[in-house]
């Protein structure tokens, strides 16, 4: 996986396997609590930082320098990546996806599933709490 740009320092540098699991898990629960809320935006959210978080210790561990700190941006990096499987690409990119001016997706996809399929595949030693 290429990047590209200033390089900016690793969100998760510092952080131990415990930290990076809570903030996953966290950001989990809130995307689940959002939409049990009926804010279906914010579970949107959530659910790309969740992913954000996961593809972030991916690439530490490959040594890859994130060059962006930005959930969406490392988003677009794993759905371009030919070594990445399509189903998972297809996640990345669903989890890219603009709202329409209704403000629902243009695919049927349920994104915080997505997000979980994502971690669960780039950090095998990640266990889903399911909210």
């Amino acid at each position: 996986m290429v990047t590209s740009g200033k390089l900016l320092p690793d969100y998760n540098a510092g952080m131990t396997s415990t930290d990076w699991k809570t903030a996953l898990n966290e950001e989990l629960r809130r995307a689940e609590a959002a939409r049990a809320r009926g804010n279906e935006g914010q579970a949107r959210v959530c659910a790309r930082r969740a992913a954000g978080i996961a593809i972030r210790e991916y690439l530490r561990r490959r040594g890859t320098p994130v060059s962006d700190a930005s959930a969406y941006r490392l988003l677009t990096l794993l759905r371009d990546s030919p070594e990445l499987a399509p189903d998972l690409r297809e996640a990345a990119a669903h989890l890219t996806l603009r709202v329409t001016e209704a403000f629902i997706l243009p695919v049927e996809a349920d994104l915080i599933a997505e997000a979980r399929k994502l971690c669960a595949a780039l950090l095998p030693d990640w266990e889903s709490k399911a909210a």
